[in-house]
């Protein structure tokens, strides 16, 4: 597998968080008001939608030209944000974006639950480089993952069918990667535990 080439790690968080910043503010800016475009009114949310795919489009292949490489996560993202994305946009209808989460969480939990069932950890494939650990905690640390995916996926759902629009992209913007952020945090211990040194440590 080619390493990944290493960049500044502010450009790199502003590359993939900048999207979802820019779907915030212009959401933000247009949700009490309808726009019209080619004849045709959009609310706030699919404005920021529409705004929102092709930025996404244009850093992910920044990232890809200055790393050399994308996460399965990343392209999976960004094909069912171009699918769902696009039928809210088409159809002016914003429930096929906000479904795109509870879709991408359950693909990631079925292929988890996939890779343990094979006792093949794809999870450790794809990260070991960044966190060398030993089998057991790879095990230990896929079934967290399978069960915080599933639980995301359950809340989101929750979330975009009982609660606001607003909620909703509250949630998504700051909720979503603040769980992501105490998940990792909260498993500092099993890191530390089952911790193996790099290559050619």
């Amino acid at each position: 597998m080619t390493e990944a080439r290493k960049i500044n790690p502010w450009l790199k968080a502003a590359l993939e968080f900048g999207p979802l910043i820019l779907f915030f503010l212009v959401f933000s800016r247009f949700r009490d008001h309808a726009v019209t475009l080619a004849g045709r009114d959009y609310s706030g949310f699919i404005l920021a939608t529409l705004v929102f795919i092709p930025a996404l489009v244009l850093t992910t292949l920044a990232l890809w030209r200055l790393t050399g490489r994308l996460s399965p996560m990343q392209i999976a993202t960004l094909v069912l944000v171009v699918v769902f994305g696009g039928l809210s946009v088409w159809l002016n209808d914003p429930k096929f974006f906000k479904m795109k989460p509870t879709i991408i969480y359950l693909i990631f939990a079925g292929l988890l639950g996939l890779s343990l069932a094979l006792r093949r950890n794809w999870l450790q494939l794809v990260m070991s480089e960044a966190l060398p650990m030993s089998a057991e905690g790879w095990r230990i640390l896929t079934l967290r993952m399978l069960a915080l995916f599933l639980a995301l996926a359950a809340a989101n759902e929750a979330v975009w069918r009982l609660l606001s629009e607003t909620a909703w992209v509250n949630f998504k913007t700051f909720g979503l990667p603040a769980i992501m952020v105490v998940f990792f945090v909260a498993n500092a211990r099993l890191f530390e535990r089952h911790a193996q040194p790099r290559d050619g440590e």
